[in-house]
Formats: structure tokens, C-alpha cells, sequence
């Protein structure tokens, strides 16, 4: 039980990484187009960084992925086995 936890705690990570990443852009207003460059920082900076709705928004979305996820490979056996083998079976 106890590695079971583990691991889907693993996956979770992974995919809130991933969306992390995809949601990072969403919204990002830089400071070229806000036209106030901070003097040192590059004009594709963000203008206002906004980490608190970035982390909820992954949190959110990531949620609903992993629980996509859980639901196919427990409820309908759809998981990594299902998925076609590229390389030859050597065993």
C-alpha cells in the first residue's frame, strides 16, 4: 500500500510538471508590452508575475489529468499495457 502511494504520487509530480509548463505562458503579459522595462531585466520579462494563480491553475488542471488517468487504468484497464510496442518483444 504504502509503494502504491509512492508511485502515484510520482506520476502526479510528473504530470503537474509537465502542465506546469504548458500553463506557464497562459496570461503572460511581458514588460515590452506593458512598455515599462525594468533597467536590467530583458523586455520579454513578465510585467507582473502572478506565481500564486500559475501554481493553482497547474494544481487544478493537473488534477483533472492524473484523475483522467486513474480512472482509465482502474475502471476501464486502460494503462501503459495498452499502449503498442514500438521495440521487439526479446523475452
Amino acid at each position: 500500500m504504502h509503494m502504491q502511494f509512492i508511485s502515484a504520487f510520482a506520476v502526479y509530480f510528473i504530470i503537474w510538471w509537465i502542465t506546469l509548463f504548458a500553463i506557464l505562458p497562459i496570461g503572460l503579459k511581458t514588460q515590452a508590452e506593458d512598455q515599462d522595462v525594468v533597467p536590467g531585466s530583458v523586455e520579454s520579462a513578465p510585467a507582473k508575475f502572478r506565481g500564486g494563480r500559475v501554481v493553482l491553475l497547474t494544481t487544478l488542471v493537473s488534477g483533472v489529468i492524473y484523475g483522467s488517468w486513474y480512472i482509465a487504468s482502474t475502471y476501464f484497464g486502460i494503462g501503459f499495457d495498452s499502449l503498442p510496442r514500438i521495440l521487439p518483444n526479446f523475452d
